[in-house]
């Protein structure tokens, strides 16, 4: 589990949360939300440890990891699918799935048949390079280079933003296939309401970098959510 208790974070100055706490737990969908430049990337970068945190305590699966460095997490199971995509354009998709293989042992580096089972349309473009593909398709290499890593934490920076309908909802059907596993935690940011609601099972709803709305979403009500990323 992902616990997240009461955190600061600042960019020198600037302060982009206060006191945000929120928990992930293995087989359900935590749901970040909020308006732009509300604090949604600041805290998935705060968990990634590519920012550090100015108070408060990130722990996973039961340790403490506010002082490790990004890929120190990686090694533990934490995974993150980058706002933007930020796949390597000349690379081919193989390859794009290969710089997954950087936190693995020797003798797990291969590509999950998973990740071709989720996005087909990846296994007919292995020799392509990234940059040829479509936004959607990259969005889903993206996500199957974080999944090539083998996460046990698996972080979703807006994975629908500029992305065509229709992989907007094989996404959804990937993360849903992804949580009912069961072994692996995912937190979902998004502002697209109506995707997020129908994933999630717990929300956090953040405002001026603070936790304005949490709780499991069979507890909350929708117009009360749709509300805090409207105004």
């Amino acid at each position: 589990m992902l616990n997240v208790s009461d955190i600061d974070l600042h960019y020198g100055a600037a302060q982009a949360l206060r006191g945000v706490t929120m928990t992930a737990t293995p087989g359900r969908v935590t749901c970040v939300m909020g308006r732009n430049g509300v604090g949604k990337t600041s805290l998935m970068r705060a968990i990634m440890g590519q920012q550090k945190i100015s108070r408060g305590a990130i722990e996973w699966e039961g340790a403490e990891i506010s002082a490790l460095k990004p890929h120190e997490r990686a090694r533990r199971g934490v995974a993150i699918v980058p706002q933007g995509r930020e796949i390597f354009p000349l690379l081919s998709v193989h390859e794009n799935l290969e710089t997954g293989y950087a936190p693995l042992k020797r003798g797990e580096r291969t590509i999950p048949e998973d990740v071709f089972t989720l996005f087909p349309v990846l296994k007919s473009m292995l020799r392509r390079r990234g940059g040829d593909l479509s936004g959607g398709q990259q969005q889903q290499l993206a996500i199957g280079r974080a999944l090539t890593t083998r996460p046990r934490l698996l972080i979703l920076d807006e994975p629908t933003e500029g992305i065509q309908p229709s992989i907007i909802k094989d996404i959804g059907r990937a993360i849903e296939v992804l949580r009912d596993r069961g072994d692996i935690a995912i937190v979902l940011v998004e502002q697209f309401f109506e995707f997020a609601w129908d994933l999630a099972d717990d929300i956090l709803v953040l405002d001026r970098g603070e936790g304005v709305i949490a709780g499991k979403r069979d507890d909350l009500e929708a117009d009360q959510v749709r509300r805090k990323l409207s105004v």
